[in-house]
């Protein structure tokens, strides 16, 4: 079919479609669009939204060469066309159809949208837990958020499953209710920090919070509906700070009461029925200070652990980690697929289709990285692909040649677990160094913890807990790569102002 013959089937609305086209409102997708905007201001611009909000970056700031701060924010798509003239938001339950030959793709309402060059931004999905089970709640986007708080009035008692950040920020967010955390690792958070900085942590669990949080600068969450009210719509992965000025209060009374079961995984979850008809006990939350005796019970769901525990809750929050959104019919073409199940994209983030990118949690870098550079779906990287993959869509249609850009040549993350701020810088785990590494560690208790990566004397990568100052200094010791070992372990010797000795 040729494009000729699309545009001329198109309704007035569907003839705001244009040669580049971006898939996903999330922060990938519109990233892309507003490279694409800022590069092409003459060109117009399609992007394909399952949501009538999209995600804004909003406060950016450059806090080094690689370390990047922002808000986002969750506005309506009309705000995106305000602020990008030649951008025009198309609204959309899901694509049904992707013709890479012809390349034109096929929305639920019967539009079709030719494109020249397209970028697939669609995400990833929550690996939940019990799929179909009502009380399983997948915590990924807006809607999912909304529906938590709803349960959590009146809850005495969740379990939450997961180890990583989502999992991370709510158990320490949660109040006036009785938290049972099920990780499979033996310390916690460790998607992002090691055993070390999990104890330097701990403490924190059910310690009382400072409610000095002052006013909300974040985004503000809203109920948005899916297009036509599908339920399969998926609006985009919540950003940073997305728990900030959230209500998560149960109806125990009380603050924090966090209990956490090691290296263990779900084995299954029952009904009270099915709970009654196994003549199992369950177990008692085990502390004493929530003013409760005993143990309800008729929970409305029960979890059976493979350490042996058995807990009765309200409901459970499935917080394990996304999988690429590919499993939609847009992915019924012929698209190479990476072990991890994402799209596989080149060092210009182009796939295995002529014209078509993909950035964000949906696609697997298939490049040779840079020795201190890795691939973890955050929403920092899906900010960088997207603003990657527009400038790459530009320079193939202008056939310009364009380095890979620098963000890539270091991972940057900034984040915030338990009140303290942390910086993840490079191989800031050791990830890929074998055994020939070692590391240096700096604590203060209660105020800050810092480990950094080091290997024939070279700086790898570095964790920064509280407020040390040092992520500007420890980027530049990665990437200039020094030879450090003459300092050995005084490298962190608090006597020695490394900010200034090495600046």
């Amino acid at each position: 079919m040729a494009e000729s013959e699309i545009t001329s089937n198109m309704s007035e609305s569907e003839k705001h479609v244009s040669g580049y086209v971006v898939v996903g409102g999330g922060i990938a997708g519109v990233t892309c669009a507003e490279q694409l905007s800022s590069s092409c201001p003459e060109e117009k611009i399609t992007l394909i939204t399952a949501s009538p909000l999209i995600k804004a970056v909003t406060n950016f700031t450059q806090v080094s060469k690689v370390l990047e701060q922002f808000d986002v924010e969750e506005r309506p798509a009309t705000s995106l066309q305000s602020r990008c003239k030649n951008v025009h938001v198309l609204h959309s339950s899901f694509v049904t159809d992707l013709n890479v030959t012809d390349q034109y793709l096929s929305l639920a309402d019967g539009t079709k949208v030719p494109y020249s060059k397209l970028c697939l931004c669609t995400g990833g999905t929550p690996k939940k837990i019990a799929e179909n089970n009502p009380f399983v709640l997948g915590i990924r986007d807006t809607e999912s958020v909304v529906e938590f708080q709803k349960r959590m009035v009146g809850a005495q008692r969740v379990v939450i499953v997961g180890n990583g950040g989502i999992a991370t920020e709510l158990v320490y967010e949660i109040e006036g209710c009785e938290v049972i955390w099920a990780i499979k690792d033996d310390a916690i958070s460790s998607t992002f920090v090691d055993a070390g900085a999990a104890e330097f942590l701990l403490p924190q669990l059910n310690a009382e919070k400072d409610k000095s949080k002052g006013a909300l600068k974040r985004h503000k969450y809203t109920v948005t509906k899916s297009v036509k009210g599908d339920a399969k719509a998926q609006g985009g992965a919540l950003g940073p700070d997305w728990s900030v000025g959230l209500r998560m209060e149960g109806k125990v009374q009380g603050s924090h009461h966090v209990h956490v079961e090691y290296t263990c995984e779900v084995e299954c979850v029952l009904t009270t029925e099915e709970m009654s008809s196994s003549g199992r006990t369950p177990d008692v939350f085990p502390s004493t200070n929530t003013g409760r005796t005993g143990d309800s019970p008729n929970w409305p769901v029960y979890v059976a652990l493979t350490n042996g525990k058995l807990y009765g809750c309200d409901f459970v929050i499935s917080a394990t980690g996304v999988i690429p959104n590919t499993k939609i019919p847009l992915f019924a073409a012929d698209f190479e697929i990476a072990k991890d199940g994402g799209l596989k994209v080149n060092n210009h983030m182009r796939t295995n289709i002529p014209n078509v990118y993909a950035a964000g949690d949906v696609c697997s870098a298939s490049w040779e990285p840079s020795p201190h550079w890795i691939q973890m779906r955050l929403w920092s990287q899906a900010r960088q692909m997207g603003a990657y993959a527009g400038k790459c869509m530009v320079a193939d249609t202008t056939r310009e040649t364009i380095p890979q850009d620098f963000c890539f040549e270091l991972f940057a993350h900034v984040t915030k677990f338990f009140g303290y701020k942390v910086v993840l810088l490079g191989k800031y785990n050791a990830q890929g160094l074998g055994s020939n590494f070692e590391y240096l560690l700096r604590m203060t208790k209660g105020k800050e913890y810092i480990k950094v990566v080091m290997k024939d004397g070279r700086m790898q990568g570095a964790v920064l807990i509280g407020e040390t100052d040092l992520e500007e200094t420890f980027e530049n010791l990665i990437l200039n790569a020094m030879d450090l070992s003459i300092y050995g372990e005084d490298l962190l010797d608090p006597g020695i102002d490394i900010e200034d000795y090495f600046d």
